[in-house]
């Protein structure tokens, strides 16, 4: 598999073939787990700003078993971290690695590693948008349903991961409708790209009938300060088993951890029938191999 794109800065990145491609060669690999001929002595340097458990395990087991290594390289381990700008950062790790993850918290870094640089960049999460997360998403849901046929419902904090969830369901026609209070809407700049998605501010309009429930932490990494603010204006978007009443009978739960247990979603759904937080944990491993196989094997 081969995707256009050079990288996957943003889901807008991908078009719906693109994805859908991701998605089915995705669960290829995840059927057979070490295919070392796919990216034999290529090297993906992964830079963390943010501290991650999913992103880093995913990426260095993933490209181990794609037969080629994963650097891990927190802004302690390089010249980031004492001032060298991202643009020579991109340049000098384009001498010695065939692609680079960034997970970090200002979306223009990196938008400008990816610019600067002259391998493809992965963006593992921003504070903007969270592509392989939704890739993995979406691969989840059609393993479980057979279809992406289906209706979405994100209630929460509008975030990273429901801005690329927006994008991502208007690039593929995916039915979805977002619930966030006032003041915590998904950002003007994504709504208005994002036309056929839903956006309200009742979580009971949002879940209705819906054969997908979704939601994340109210409070994100950096926000700590704003935590009790977030806890109040959030606290009826709660998950819970009076909320999912509303869905449909089969709906199945989503979360892209680590999940505030008691905050956004309660034991009982998390650990219940419908949830598939952990079949999900585990895709991102699958997804984000056929993004780097697609992008990484030229």
């Amino acid at each position: 598999m081969k995707l256009d794109t050079k990288d996957l800065v943003s889901m807008g990145d991908l078009s719906a073939r693109e994805i859908r491609d991701v998605l089915a060669f995705g669960i290829q690999l995840k059927n057979k787990r070490r295919m070392k001929r796919l990216l034999g002595g290529k090297t993906l340097g992964m830079i963390f700003s943010k501290s991650s458990t999913r992103t880093r395990v995913s990426f260095e087991v993933g490209m181990y078993e794609l037969g080629g290594h994963a650097i891990f390289l927190s802004q302690n381990d390089i010249q980031l971290g004492r001032g060298e700008t991202i643009e020579d950062t991109a340049r000098v790790l384009s001498r010695y690695v065939d692609g680079i993850m960034i997970r970090t918290f200002a979306h223009a870094d990196a938008v400008s590693l990816a610019k600067h640089a002259a391998v493809p960049v992965i963006n593992g999460l921003t504070d903007d948008e969270h592509p392989c997360q939704i890739l993995a998403d979406l691969m989840t849901i059609f393993e479980a349903k057979g279809t992406l046929d289906v209706k979405i419902a994100f209630a929460g904090d509008g975030n990273n991961v429901a801005a690329s969830l927006a994008i991502a369901c208007q690039t593929l026609g995916i039915h979805l409708t977002i619930a966030s209070p006032k003041g915590y809407e998904v950002v003007k700049a994504v709504r208005d790209r994002t036309p056929s998605i839903r956006y309200v501010n009742d979580p009971r309009e949002a879940v209705r009938g819906a054969d997908v429930v979704y939601t994340d932490v109210w409070t994100s990494m950096g926000q700590e300060q704003e935590q009790r603010r977030r806890r109040a204006a959030l606290k009826k978007y709660q998950i819970n088993e009076v909320l999912t009443n509303l869905c449909a009978n089969n709906f199945m739960f989503l979360h892209c951890l680590p999940a505030h247990r008691g905050e956004e979603v309660t034991d009982a759904i998390i650990d219940g029938p419908h949830s598939r937080v952990f079949d999900q944990a585990e895709n991102r491993l699958h997804a984000q191999k056929a993004v780097m196989v697609g992008l990484m094997r030229r």
